[in-house]
């Protein structure tokens, strides 16, 4: 587990995306439990089966969705979880690229 502490950003950048992400934190904290996972797989099934002009957004929107979260998460999770939320964002932008390229 990372050394630094939720509560105290290790940096001036972490510190200012932490403090704007907060309504939308909070937002989210207030929606049903479902909301997050319901929204994450809308968008993956239109990123996967909509048309190219639909459906590169939609990836593309979870990708920064996942690694906003992933940011934010960063301080408090393990090495191994941090590698999976990489992972992730990463396989979705391929995805987007090899769906762009597919044609």
């Amino acid at each position: 587990m990372s050394s630094a502490s939720p509560s105290q950003p290790t940096s001036p950048f972490r510190a200012r995306i932490t403090k704007l992400s907060y309504p939308a934190v909070a937002k989210l904290h207030t929606m049903p439990k479902l909301t997050l996972p319901g929204l994450t797989l809308v968008l993956a099934l239109v990123g996967v089966f909509a048309p190219l002009a639909v459906g590169i957004p939609a990836l593309l929107l979870l990708a920064l969705l996942l690694a906003w979260l992933g940011f934010l998460s960063w301080p408090v999770v393990s090495t191994g979880q941090r590698a999976i939320r990489v992972f992730t964002v990463l396989v979705l932008v391929l995805f987007a690229v090899s769906r762009i390229a597919g044609r």
